[in-house]
């Protein structure tokens, strides 16, 4: 019997072949290692008796959203989990491990190529959010000739885009789906544990965006809970739902289902609320060109500074989220501003284990000297906050329209590398003009702490390249490490070590902040491939400089410590294996 041109031994052969060429065991646990085993461990004892049972319900609320995440990641994940699930064996272990770290088939750190057989090669770029085998073209056609509604519904954050059945006209042959069909068993799950929270705890602000969230699950109509999520001011700091769009290469369109599970530290997050009563200012001073700034910005923006108790869904794959500003409604944005949400614990935990071993072999014993975790941590902070500054609503010719919609597929990478520059612009700022501001406790502005600012993130540009180019934020930092070198901003020495030259740095930043905020004003697409066609790349030198991070991890891999002691998960959630651990402690 012949099936194509290969009989049925030689096909069996070929298989063999194929699963050859993935990691085995060995090459797994390696790259397993790059993640560090991080245990979280949140004091969680000031909470009230109501907080601490709302807690637990939340913890398997946000876990639901892994299950949702699975489905939106890629149609073949759910099935190839359990199966994993059942491989006892050593190379099974290791291979249901690193599928866990991923949430996939797909090495998130290895431009999205596949570590286990039988899968695509390579991540679908629309991931689950469309059919796998829809060209661009095919999408673009078919919502030119939908009326204005059925177009903002085939584009919304919260539908799905599938085949039609029976369609009569190639034109109709997709059509959009409400995340609350498409996911109903699992939104149903996860709202009534959002209501069982809301009736646990006694903070009145939680309790209605709780209520509010589960409401959305099912009606698909976030705007309500959103804005209640604005108000949210409680110990328990929540965030669930659909947010990010970063699974989305197509077109930056598809919202993925994330959760956060935090504990507000009241002292930090009243210390850095004093940088929100400049955000105006800084708008108004930004290197752009007047007739794009916003002369009113929204409500001054809430800074919450947490501890992470539990990620799940987008929230925990791959490179861990340090901070996050959301919601992207920017309807909400125009209305409320965006929240800031600092994870402080994680935050320190890569500094520790990342950054500091990134600067020893990167930069000069004189600047290793300048880094620190303080400007880490403030300019993570100013990135979040700068998310909310620039264009967000614009015109091109006579449409109202967002940078989102006009840079589509290009958006992530462009808005990342823009609240990077202009996280460091603003921070210069106010520095510059910290004490008529009255920012002298918050923070220091004299020549040292700027030369701090700058040498810290030098190191920390490293760090973020190893996310890699399929990463936003990866590409946005390439653009940038390339800017500042071209401009003698970053300095290579003989010996490969990297410096700062301070005066340089803060003219390379305002000039290429100048260049992107430009770019998003005008809905440039053209010039923002350019840019990134020609910046966002890895040179030589960079590379020679990247490939001598060998042996220190990329990032952390959180092990949520307190979330189990609080709410064990049944079955167990795939736990490092042995070898890993050990090394994990050495990092």
């Amino acid at each position: 019997m012949v099936l194509g041109s290969l009989s049925i031994p030689a096909r069996a052969q070929e298989k063999e072949k194929n699963i050859a060429s993935f990691p085995n065991q060995l090459e797994l646990e390696k790259m397993s290692t790059r993640f560090a085993p991080t245990p979280l461990r949140v004091d969680t004892s000031a909470l009230s008796s109501g907080d601490r049972q709302a807690l637990v319900k939340l913890i398997q609320a946000a876990r639901v959203l892994n299950d949702i995440f699975l489905k939106q990641r890629w149609d073949g994940n759910p099935a190839l989990y359990s199966r994993l699930q059942k491989d006892t064996s050593p190379l099974g272990k290791a291979r249901l491990n690193y599928f866990w770290i991923n949430k996939g088939p797909w090495s998130d750190i290895d431009q999205f190529q596949a570590f286990l057989p039988d899968v695509p090669p390579i991540k679908p770029p629309g991931a689950n959010f469309y059919p796998e085998n829809m060209s661009k073209d095919a999408f673009e056609r078919w919502v030119a000739q939908l009326s204005p509604k059925e177009q903002d519904d085939a584009k919304s954050f919260f539908t799905i885009i599938r085949w039609a059945e029976n369609s009569s006209s190639p034109a109709n042959n997709l059509h959009a789906i409400p995340y609350s069909r498409a996911y109903a068993d699992d939104l149903n799950r996860a709202a009534s544990l959002l209501h069982d929270a809301a009736t646990l705890t006694d903070n009145e602000s939680l309790k209605k965006f709780l209520n509010l969230r589960a409401d959305a699950f099912l009606s698909n109509n976030y705007y309500a809970s959103d804005m209640a999520w604005m108000d949210l001011d409680a110990p328990l700091d929540i965030t669930i739902g659909p947010y990010e769009t970063y699974n989305d290469e197509l077109f930056g369109y598809k919202a993925a289902f994330e959760a956060y599970v935090n504990l507000r530290d009241d002292q930090e997050t009243a210390k850095l609320s004093a940088f929100t009563a400049h955000l105006q200012d800084i708008e108004n001073n930004l290197p752009l060109d007047p007739q794009y700034r916003n002369p009113k910005l929204g409500a001054a923006a809430p800074i919450r500074v947490v501890d992470e108790i539990l990620s799940a869904g987008d929230a925990a794959h791959g490179v861990q989220t340090a901070a996050y500003n959301l919601p992207n409604d920017d309807r909400v944005v125009q209305q409320k501003g965006s929240k800031r949400v600092m994870l402080k614990n994680v935050q320190e935990a890569k500094f520790r284990s990342v950054l500091l071993p990134i600067a020893r072999r990167t930069l000069t014993h004189d600047a290793m000297v300048d880094v620190t975790f303080e400007p880490f941590f403030t300019h993570i902070l100013a990135h979040e906050l700068m998310h909310g500054l620039g264009p967000h609503q614009i015109k091109v010719g006579d449409r109202d329209t967002t940078p989102r919609e006009e840079l589509k597929d290009l958006y992530a990478a462009i808005e990342e590398c823009k609240a990077d520059v202009t996280g460091l612009f603003a921070l210069q700022y106010m520095m510059d003009h910290a004490k008529e501001m009255g920012l002298g406790k918050v923070l220091a502005s004299d020549e040292a702490a700027q030369r701090q600012l700058y040498t810290t993130y030098l190191a920390s540009s490293f760090r973020t390249l190893r996310f890699g180019l399929n990463d936003a934020h990866g590409k946005g930092m390439a653009i940038q490490f390339n800017s500042y070198t071209d401009k003698g901003a970053f300095i290579q020495h003989d010996d490969g070590t990297f410096s700062v030259d301070v005066a340089k740095m803060k003219a390379a930043v305002a000039e290429l902040d100048h260049d992107l905020l430009t770019i998003e004003a005008q809905g440039d697409y053209a010039a923002a491939k350019k840019m990134l066609d020609e910046m966002g790349v890895v040179r030589p030198t960079l590379k020679k400089a990247l490939d001598g991070l060998q042996g220190i991890p990329t990032d952390i891999e959180p092990v949520f410590v307190t979330a189990e002691e609080l709410a064990p998960t049944r079955p167990a959630p795939p736990q490092p294996i042995k070898s890993r651990s050990h090394r994990g402690r050495r990092n």
